[in-house]
């Protein structure tokens, strides 16, 4: 294997070398990337440069801090001899014809031989490159100079108005770049200034499928939508306009109501409170306290949950009219190609054991699978653990997505996940009308099985194969010992075991046995792209491209796939999950650089393939530019019919998050989220005309000054500008030349920025939309790639990237926090952005979720300790600016101190006990007013939940599971969340979890998880209030037969206090029974014969009062 040295990292400079066929040129700090000449832009598409794209396309590419930037060219990733897609890593054409070479010939994307001369002399990448290194330019074939033919091709590439390739210099002691610009006025907000790319024409900037708008004929700024067209303004008025999405509001005829009985509820809870006051109980003052402190907690935990309720929303997108605006023949698009903008997707692991890789692979199927442009689209994995395992798995999934994704475009599957298809209950051959659908359906069954046999094997395949390598290289050691003849014994020999892939080659990343530079937490960057970019163009198979399935009439071209593991070394924090998202957010705008960027955890598939378009149907609608990101409800599958813990959170992602999106929009939970990329960025939304004609923000607040990335096109003509007039650059334009030391120090990156907003806007389709691009903007196809390309990214995950920037702070996935996704959304709205709430006719993804009473306890525990996090933290809901509605921060602060609820709960679960233990009750007796405040309280709460459930489509049993579960985390898990909440704020102590064990489904029994008992001390605190509860009901009752005077409405009202709390204790007791008929009889018998024993011994120590004897006046016959 060639192993060509790319980049060189050192402490203070960049040595970049450009992987071209550019003579390569000096500078005084080393190898620096030079931009194509004017040359290479008219031959973007030559020989040259495919060749280079499919070889940084089949090379695995590492690197790191002080490490030299390799690429080493894989013509093998998989071990297995099944077919090979022609965008497959690794696929190479025929034997190279040059004399002595045993090299391959290149294959593009569509599986043909990338040929430089037209007299189809095969010759390999190698070889080529020496011919244009030599500087003959001579094909060996028909002695005719290559340039002639590349000429003849440069036309057709200059007839197509490809966007080309960045222009200008790289001035590299500052990494700017160098962005011209015809507007010369800089912004001073936080928002990307749009105007001067309505007038831009000449400029590049970076990279991605955009073809720039026309220059007006007098050069001035268009301002209107209507200009951006490029040509006729009235060219969309010849047919009616039609939104993307609708707004479907709540019936009157039950939010009426629902808004009338919370405001009635809050007079009634103002007045109960009120009544609790002025009637203190003298007897048990300290049991009055407690419970009124307590009661006054609850109001107001109640108010904050409900006031966000008040304004509940649905909505609804058109796909039809999608298809009809981007991808229906129109004078701007006379073709039909996708005008829709590129999507990258995140996929993130980090620990092969407790996420199996087959749960991931499946999850990669469902996204090559989606119903989205195959060129708009790109999937980047991010292997946070650098594990060869899950590096393989992913190179078979992409292997057996040559099958599965051209079976499922055919025959119209859903779901597209192939381990959830296969094990649907419903008829599988409902609706199909195809007669060669159950030859097909058997074929890709087998290979499925054959799929997952290969992936279950990988473990024992890798452990085999290194062990047959180490064990030549010790047979090696060995007779190397020998004959160094030393005296040291041999014991003392050490050799390193290390991890092999399928050519031999060391793994870059974490070994099986761990050693320096390649361990968990110590090892280098790798980027491995599995599946190549594909062409623009359909690719139709034919009926043998997978022998006994006719695909004659199917696209068989799959969207890019890329592995990416982050480089990671001792000392640095790598900030989890969010370092790693963020990570994957840089490598995506080099290499791709998607307008939009979804995220998905391993675990989660995308179930309805046409999700993404009704996502986009939102971010392309009128007023879509100021959308931050669409957020879709989380469903889940494997859980028990009961739902006995309330895994499916219905109440929050049915009830809660779509009150929100009639405010500000949802929260950002984590997965399933489609962000708009500049959104990420650390950006403000745009502003509409008159806000930045009257200089005023959201809500008529000023905006703060600060430096727009517009602007950084600007620095040369600033500096010129100084220069000649003999001044100095003022302080903002100081601030506007380090703009890119807020994202790094890649100008690459800087460069995309740009692209990806532009990309991002909706279409100037009507008069109302401000920052729109012209229709057919996006049809062109992608640039190349090229291993500069790619070694720029393996710079930008390297570990040291982020220092002295604003990654993670105010760029980005924001740090600092377990629950990273909640801080992230909320930054973004606390920026002014909106977020929308998609919820789809089929579910959008659906996913895993613990079922097992612990991991679910310590799941609850992970997000309630972020929230505490939140609390004591500037992203707190009460210190957000104006730009934050005052119900949305409301809600956010409801996030933030809903685990405090915890203390008043736990206190108030164990007063039913100290009441019957006491005798004595909260009041000083069940007066007719305390009943009717009660009885006011209940009835209110029943009636909110009857029309929560009308307006929000929930059920009552999902209602009633929530509240259970409300209690049960309350009483342990988010009480021990608090306490590490303070530890860490007052002594700084690092909190760390575990992941989430993710069911790879292979258990006979689809709930085992259910039924298994695994202790932790979260169990303790509820469990404590159900013994005690229980004792003191027995003790109530044995106390009241044998007294005297019997007070029954004080026993009464303990019981009745006491079901209360141990009625949403039950899953809770339930699940620490184990599986039903698994616990013996004589379980139960012992426990009542305990709580008899117990109530007999209290009322021993205890007597009534009137009698000391025991059993009082009472005597058995």
């Amino acid at each position: 294997m060639d192993s060509i040295p790319h980049l060189n990292r050192g402490d203070s400079f960049v040595k970049v070398t450009q992987m071209s066929n550019n003579m390569d040129q000096e500078s005084e700090n080393g190898s620096v990337a030079q931009t194509p000449n004017a040359m290479d832009i008219s031959l973007s598409r030559s020989t040259s440069k495919r060749v280079e794209d499919q070889y940084a396309s089949s090379s695995m590419f590492t690197g790191g801090f002080n490490q030299v930037t390799r690429s080493q060219f894989k013509d093998k990733v998989i071990e297995s001899d099944s077919s090979h897609h022609p965008q497959m890593a690794g696929t190479t054409g025929s034997a190279c014809e040059m004399l002595g070479c045993d090299g391959k010939v290149m294959i593009d994307e569509r599986g043909l031989e990338i040929l430089p001369c037209y007299c189809d002399f095969k010759i390999c990448r190698d070889c080529y490159k020496d011919t244009l290194r030599n500087g003959e330019l001579i094909c060996p074939g028909c002695k005719v100079a290559y340039a002639e033919h590349e000429m003849a091709d440069a036309g057709s590439v200059v007839n197509q108005k490809s966007l080309p390739w960045p222009t200008g210099g790289r001035d590299v002691s500052k990494r700017l770049s160098r962005m011209k610009s015809g507007n010369s006025t800089s912004s001073t907000t936080n928002e990307l200034d749009h105007d001067p790319w309505l007038s831009e024409t000449k400029g590049s900037y970076g990279y991605g499928n955009v073809m720039w708008p026309k220059d007006s004929e007098n050069g001035a700024s268009s301002r209107s939508g209507s200009d951006l067209m490029g040509g006729d303004p009235d060219a969309f008025k010849e047919k009616e306009w039609r939104p993307l999405t609708r707004k479907l509001n709540i019936s009157t005829t039950i939010l009426g109501p629902y808004r009338c009985i919370i405001f009635a509820r809050m007079v009634i809870l103002v007045l109960f409170l009120r009544w609790r006051v002025i009637n203190p109980n003298e007897d048990a003052i300290w049991l009055w306290g407690m419970s009124l402190v307590c009661e006054i907690w609850f109001a107001i935990s109640w108010l904050l949950d409900q006031f966000p309720k008040l304004f509940p929303l649905n909505r609804v997108a058109d796909l039809d009219v999608l298809k009809e605006k981007f991808e229906t023949p129109s004078p701007h698009n006379p073709t039909g190609k996708s005008d829709l903008p590129g999507v990258d997707i995140f996929v993130s692991t980090a620990d092969p054991e407790k996420e199996p890789p087959l749960v991931t692979a499946n999850t990669i199927l469902s996204i090559l699978a989606a119903d989205y442009p195959v060129e708009k689209l790109s999937c980047y994995v991010s292997d946070d653990g650098g594990s060869l395992l899950t590096f393989e798995a992913m190179a078979e999934a992409t292997s057996f997505a040559n099958l599965w994704v051209p079976f499922c475009r055919k025959h119209g599957i859903e779901p597209r996940n192939p381990e959830s298809y296969f094990s649907l209950k419903r008829d599988p051959y409902k609706n199909k009308i195809r007669s060669d659908f159950v030859r097909d359906r058997r074929r890709v069954k087998r290979e499925y099985d054959e799929f997952k046999v290969r992936i279950n094997g990988l473990p024992d395949s890798i452990r085999r194969r290194s062990d047959a390598f180490n064990a030549g290289e010790d047979v090696k050691a060995l007779r190397l010992w020998k004959e160094a003849a030393n005296d040291e014994p041999i014991e003392n020999l050490k050799i390193t075991r290390t991890t092999r892939m399928t050519d031999g080659t060391d793994w870059p990343g974490t070994w099986t046995t761990p050693a320096p530079d390649h361990s968990r937490g110590d090892h280098s960057s790798i980027i491995q792209i599995m599946s190549k970019p594909p062409s623009n163009e359909p690719l139709i198979g034919t009926a043998s491209d997978s022998n006994t399935m006719d695909l004659t009439e199917v696209d068989i071209r799959l969207p890019m796939l890329v592995y990416v593991s982050r480089e990671k070394r001792p000392g640095y924090d790598h900030n989890k999950k969010a370092g790693a998202m963020n990570a994957l957010v840089r490598a995506s705008a080099v290499m791709s650089n998607g307008a939009f960027i979804l995220n998905l955890d391993c675990d989660h598939y995308i179930y309805n393939s046409e999700a993404l378009r009704e996502g986009m149907c939102h971010m392309m609608d009128r007023d879509g530019e100021r959308i931050c990101y669409v957020q879709f409800p989380q469903r889940f599958e494997g859980i028990d019919p009961s739902d006995r813990y309330a895994n499916h959170n219905t109440v929050f992602f049915d009830v809660n998050m779509r009150a929100l999106d009639g405010l500000q929009g949802p929260f950002y939970v984590g997965t399933g989220c489609l962000f708009r990329r500049t959104a990420l960025y650390g950006f403000d939304p745009p502003r509409l005309q008159e806000e930045a004609a009257e200089g005023a923000g959201w809500y008529g607040s000023k905006k703060k000054k600060s430096a727009t990335v517009a602007s950084v096109s600007e620095v040369d003509s600033l500096e010129d500008q100084s220069l000649r007039s003999g001044g100095s650059i003022d302080d903002e334009e100081m601030n506007i030349a380090l703009i890119p030391k807020k994202f790094g120090n890649s100008s690459l990156f800087v460069e995309s920025i740009r692209v990806a907003e532009f990309q991002g806007r909706p279409l100037a389709d009507h008069p109302s939309v401000k920052n729109g691009r012209q229709p057919g903007a996006l049809i062109l196809p992608r640039d190349l790639l090229n291993a500069a390309t790619v070694s720029e990214a393996i710079d930008v995950i390297s570990c040291w990237y982020e220092d002295k920037t604003e990654w993670g702070d105010r760029v980005g996935w924001i740090y600092g926090s377990v629950t990273e996704d909640v801080v992230t959304g909320y930054r973004m709205h606390n920026r002014g952005w909106r977020s929308v709430y998609c919820v789809t006719k089929r579910d959008a993804f659906r996913g895993s979720a613990p079922i097992n009473l612990t991991d679910r306890l310590h799941q609850v525990l992970r997000w309630a300790t972020g929230s505490v996090e939140i609390f004591f933290s500037r992203n707190n809901g009460l210190l957000a600016n104006s730009k934050l509605q005052f119900l949305q921060r409301v809600a956010y602060l409801n996030v933030a101190i809903y685990p405090f609820t915890s203390f008043f709960l736990i206190v108030y679960c164990f007063l039913p006990a100290l009441s019957l233990f006491t005798g004595q009750f909260i009041v000083q007796s069940l007066q007719v007013e305390f009943l009717v405040y009660l009885m006011g309280i209940m009835v209110t709460l029943i009636v909110l939940a009857v029309l929560e459930i009308k307006w929000s489509g929930i059920e009552l049993v999902d209602w009633w599971r929530n509240e259970q579960f409300w209690m049960i985390g309350g009483t342990s898990a988010h009480l021990v969340a608090v306490l590490q909440g303070l530890l860490k704020v007052i002594a700084g102590i690092e909190i760390s979890f575990t992941l989430t064990s993710k069911s790879s489904g292979d258990d006979e029994d689809d709930y085992a998880d259910l039924h298994v008992i695994k202790w932790s001390s979260l169990m303790i605190p509820p469990l404590t209030i159900i013994m005690v509860n229980i004792i003191a009901v027995a003790v109530a009752v044995s106390k009241t037969i044998y007294s005297e005077d019997r007070k029954w409405s004080s026993l009464l009202g303990g019981i009745f206090f006491s079901f209360w709390v141990l009625s949403h204790l039950y899953p809770f007791a339930k699940g620490l029974m184990g599986k039903r008929g698994k616990t013996p009889t004589i379980v139960y018998v012992w426990s009542a014969l305990l709580s008899i024993c117990i109530s007999l011994l209290w009322v021993a120590i205890n007597p009534p009062s009137g009698n000391n004897q025991i059993g009082g006046s009472f005597q058995f016959p």
